[in-house]
Parts: C-alpha cells; structure tokens; sequence
C-alpha cells in the first residue's frame, strides 16, 4: 500500500511535469530558422525570474539532494566545497556571464564550441571541444540518472528495481528535454524550486525534532561522539584536507562558469543585467544545502552502516523510516526534479553542442541542426544509462571527475577570449597536456595528488604550456579587429543595438571566420 501510494504521487507530478514542458513551447514550433535557438537557448528571451530558477537548478541537482548528505555521512566537513564554490563562481559569473552573453549574440552563436570555434577561425577546433566537452558530460549525466534511479527505487520501497528506476530517470528526462528544450526546463524548475524549498524546509525542521528532540541534542551529540566529522580531513583516511579543500573551491568555481550548461543558462538571458542579478541572488539559494549535508550527519545514528553507494541513501533513509508514503512521494518528487531539470540541459547542451559544429560539418545534417542535435540527445542517454549500469560509482566522485575534466578548457576558452596574443597552437598544447594528466591522476586513482585536486595541478601544466607554446612559437596572423575576435561585456545600450542586428544561426559567423587566417 505505501509503494501504491507513493509512486502515484510520483507518477502525477511527473505527467505534471511534462505537461509544463509542453506548455513552455506551444506556438512556438520551429521558430528562428531551424528552431536551433529557440530549443537550446529559449530564443534568448528568458528573464530574470526563469533564469534565477534555471541556474540555481542546474546548481542543485541530484548530488545535492543525496550526494552531499552522503558525503555528509562519510566524511563531515570537507563536503562544504560545495557551498564555497558555488557561492565564489556566482561572483565571477557576474564578471564572466555578461562578456560571453556579449560575444554570443554580436556573433550569433548558441554556445562554447561556437565561441572556440569563432574566436580561433576553425570550425573543426569547435567539433574536437565538443567531443572533448561530452566525454566529461557523461558522467554528470550518468550521475543524474543514477540519482533519479535511486529515488525511484528508494520511494517505491523496493517495488521497482534499481535497473528499472534508471531506465525510467532516462526515458522520462530523454523524451522531455528533446520535446520541450531550454524553456521547458525553465517553466519546470520552478515546480521542482517551490517544492525543493518547501521539502527542504520541512525537513530540516522534522529530522532533529522526530529523532532527536531538537537542534541542541542532535548538535551536543554530533559533537560529543562524532567530532571527526566536523572538521578537516573529517572522517577516515579521505585526503580531503585544507588544500584539497583551499583548490577544489578554486578550481571549480573558475570551471562552473565555462560550464556548457552554465554557459547556456547565460545565452537564454534576454539581456545581461539579467545574468547580473542572477549573480547576486543566487548565492542565497546555497542555504539549502547545508540542510542535505547536516540530515547526512544526522543519519550517522539513525542508520549506521552505509558504506560505498549506499551512503548516497542516507537522507532517504530518514525519510522512508518515519514519514507516510505520501509524504515520501513528494520529497521523492522534488529529489527526481532535482535529476531532471539539470539532466535535461545537460542532455540539451550535448545536442546543441553536435548539432551545431559536429554534424554541422556534414552538407546533408547543415540544413537540420535542431533534429541532429535532437538525435545526439537520445544517443547521449543512451550512452550514459549504459554506463550507469556497467561502471556505476558514487555521486560526488563523479561529479568531480566532470569538472576536473572541463576546467582544461579554461585556457582556451576564457583566456583565449580575453587575451589576443593566445595561438592556437599554444591553446591546443596546453589542453592536451592538461587532459593527459588528469586522465593519469584520476584512472590511477592519484587525486587528490599530494594533498590537492588533481585538476589544479593538471590545469596549471595546461596553461604552463599553452604560454610557453604562445610566446616560442609561430606567431598567427588574423585580419578581423578585435571587436570581431575578442569579448567584451558591453554597455546595455549596445547590447540593445546588437540585439536587433543579431546575425543569423546559419553558421555565418563560424564559417566567415573560417576563411580567414586563424590565431592572434
């Protein structure tokens, strides 16, 4: 009876679901050309509100409804990293999120690939960071899928099977993200924030009170006998010190905004100021996490035992044990939001990525980037729910290894953006370098290395190189002025202009920039 219950609160919030993905797109067809901007960008027209919702849900996902309370659970205070990078990428974002809003619109581009691909005057060079950019997609995609998967199962009790439940986390995000694009996404993130806020807030109430009699019996015990857990390394033989800390905030807050999901959350802004209060407000949302992480610890001596994965069940435990299956089918609806929403741009931006300068590269698909990109989204799911059944791992190691991955394109990205002077050359060499060494460090288990994030280390011998190729090599020559080169983070009033002469997504820009001698 409680599994009944449950999962047909779950089934109806999810028809809820795809019926609001639906509605954010009707009368909307194939508007733009081929649809491409409107699907992977939201035509560029998403205010501050949809923004806000938008981001904050691509920043709270299924590693922060189960991820961080099971980190909570192993290991205590180092799964703060989440809160501090967050908080400290929003800030750069208020800097960053602008300048490539900026670049993309004056050239009419839909997301990074488009900008490497622009900036260096070589369609190919977007096809390879596209490649590069979904094979570190993967596992986050992988990660929402498993996370979804293990709510699934978790709220029906047991009734369906893992295998089952991550097929079902597939199927349901596949088929909205391919009907309903970036603004589907937007219109359902504020279904799953007021019900995240909402959950959330109940619970951190509930739990200390149902178990514990309060805030201060839980706090006095957490102290008293697991005092391991609230400061560094926390608890066992993790690693995860000061400077682990100290370089993955660092490092992934440089890296979330070059983010693709990230970066398509700024190209959907109808304007920059949008992304500028975004940037101020967002932060605020980062309270809730703290209530995942104190509910993990909190589950310390409610459900001793966990190991491995099954920490990551930490908080649903909790939840299944002491509250009626009602009640577990919303905060179960609400955890599966959480997957969706962020799997769902993801899953987009992959698609957008080879619609647009892989298959782009194709005479018969140039005509049709929106139904490639739609097919590499099906295929991209398809991919990761497989290796979410033959190489499954935990929430948060796999969410590393995505960023340690992508912050080797910092140097081409965000430096080659800033600074003419980068080659090609150089910016190519740097990543390779950077990819080689964390690929070594992270698939022979070496990260943290010497107490830090392997992706700091590997970045800082990217950027070593791709200097050091720059200032000895070859020196490249391109004609176009810097305006047509470089990003700026224009005043609003030129946005504006910009914005009604806005050139068509046909590849233009790419393809004129591709005729003429690529460097600096």
């Amino acid at each position: 009876m409680n599994a009944a219950v449950a999962t047909s609160v779950f089934g109806a919030f999810m028809v809820v679901t795809v019926a609001l993905g639906l509605l954010a797109v009707r009368g909307r067809g194939n508007r733009g050309r081929d649809g491409l901007a409107e699907w992977s960008v939201g035509g560029r027209s998403l205010g501050t509100v949809f923004i806000w919702v938008l981001m904050a849900g691509e920043g709270y996902t299924s590693f922060s409804y189960l991820g961080a309370a099971g980190w909570g659970y192993n290991y205590g205070a180092p799964v703060l990293y989440v809160v501090a990078y967050m908080s400290c990428g929003y800030a750069v974002g208020y800097v960053v999120g602008p300048m490539l809003w900026a670049y993309a619109r004056r050239h009419g581009l839909v997301g990074i690939t488009d900008m490497v691909a622009h900036r260096f005057g070589r369609p190919w060079l977007g096809a390879l960071v596209a490649v590069l950019a979904t094979v570190f997609l993967l596992p986050y995609i992988q990660l929402q899928i498993t996370g979804m998967g293990v709510v699934v199962s978790t709220i029906s009790y047991g009734a369906i099977s893992l295998n089952w439940a991550y097929f079902i986390a597939f199927a349901v995000t596949t088929g909205f993200v391919v009907v309903s694009g970036l603004r589907g996404s937007a219109w359902v993130s504020v279904l799953k924030d007021v019900l995240v806020i909402a959950t959330l807030g109940f619970l951190a109430f509930y739990v200390p009170t149902h178990y514990f009699d309060g805030y201060g019996p839980f706090l006095d015990r957490l102290v008293t006998e697991k005092s391991e857990w609230l400061t560094f390394p926390g608890h066992g033989d993790s690693g995860l010190g000061q400077a682990w800390f100290i370089t993955t905030s660092f490092l992934n807050s440089l890296t979330v905004v070059i983010f693709p999901t990230t970066v398509a959350g700024y190209l959907g802004a109808k304007n920059a100021d949008v992304l500028r209060r975004n940037a101020m407000w967002l932060p605020a949302y980062n309270v809730l996490l703290f209530v995942p992480m104190l509910l993990g610890m909190a589950a310390l001596f409610v459900v001793p035992g966990l190991v491995g994965a099954e920490s990551n069940l930490a908080l649903f435990r909790l939840v299944v044990d002491s509250l009626p299956a009602w009640a577990v089918g919303v905060i179960g609806v609400a955890a599966a939001l959480s997957s969706i929403v962020p799997m769902a741009v993801f899953m987009l931006v992959i698609g957008t990525m080879w619609g647009r300068s892989v298959l782009s590269l194709v005479p018969c698909w140039q005509q049709r980037q929106k139904g490639a990109a739609q097919t590499v989204v099906v295929a991209a799911g398809v991919i990761a729910l497989v290796l979410t059944y033959t190489a499954p791992n935990t929430l948060v190691r796999l969410s590393l290894i995505s960023y340690e991955g992508m912050a080797q394109l910092l140097p081409m990205v965000l430096l080659g953006l800033v600074w003419r002077r980068l080659t090609l050359l150089g910016a190519m060499a740097g990543l390779v370098v950077g990819v080689g060494v964390v690929c070594g460090f992270v698939f022979t288990e070496n990260d943290p290395v010497w107490g830090v994030n392997a992706g700091i280390v590997a970045l800082g011998a990217n950027l070593a190189v791709a200097l050091v190729v720059t200032y000895v090599g070859p020196r490249e020559h391109d004609e176009r002025p810097d305006g047509d080169v470089l990003a700026r983070d224009e005043p609003e009033e030129r946005q504006e202009t910009a914005g009604s002469r806005e050139p068509e997504l046909s590849g233009v820009g790419i393809s004129e920039a591709s005729n003429a001698p690529a460097g600096a």
